[in-house]
């Protein structure tokens, strides 16, 4: 089932638009260093230090990308999320433009400045690592949100929390 935007997309873009739905899931090979990359994140996140956070992030992103044969990219982790009055924004993916992508994530909620939980920073950092999955692994045009990609990114984060008792 498309969502609504569905309907005002070019064709070429409603094309994409199924590509993406269609692929369900991304299968990680097997490492047993996965629950010791995601632990080592999740407390470096407790611990409320954005410079070892942004590197644990990155470590992270290094093997994902070298596991799935992916370009690498960059990883910013930043404090407090930028809002709108209404809206906070998670996270960011810039594809790469003349260098590499970059994903940015913050640590900690706009207004009362508290750390995120640490799924809510997993997902969020597994779901811009996807849009760069779409373009630079699924060799998609455009990296919709769709009810596929959704898909692949729950994928992601329940293979990277298993076996991590998080």
């Amino acid at each position: 089932m498309a969502f609504a935007y569905y309907q005002r997309l070019s064709p070429r873009q409603q094309a994409v638009y199924r590509r993406s739905d269609a692929i369900d899931a991304v299968a990680l090979p097997p490492d047993a260093a996965w629950p010791s990359r995601v632990t080592g994140l999740a407390g470096a996140l407790a611990g409320g230090d954005r410079v070892l956070t942004a590197v644990m992030a990155q470590r992270l992103l290094d093997a994902l990308a070298q596991a799935l044969a992916a370009p690498l990219l960059r990883v910013r982790v930043l404090e407090a999320r930028p809002h709108t009055g209404c809206e906070e924004l998670h996270g960011l993916y810039q594809p790469a433009a003349d260098g590499e992508a970059v994903i940015t994530v913050w640590m900690r909620t706009a207004r009362r400045r508290r750390l995120v939980k640490f799924r809510t920073f997993l997902r969020t950092l597994v779901h811009e690592f996807c849009h760069h999955l779409d373009y630079e692994v699924l060799g998609l045009e455009e990296s919709f949100h769709t009810e596929g990609f959704y898909r692949r990114e729950s994928s992601l984060v329940r293979q990277l929390l298993h076996g991590t008792g998080l």
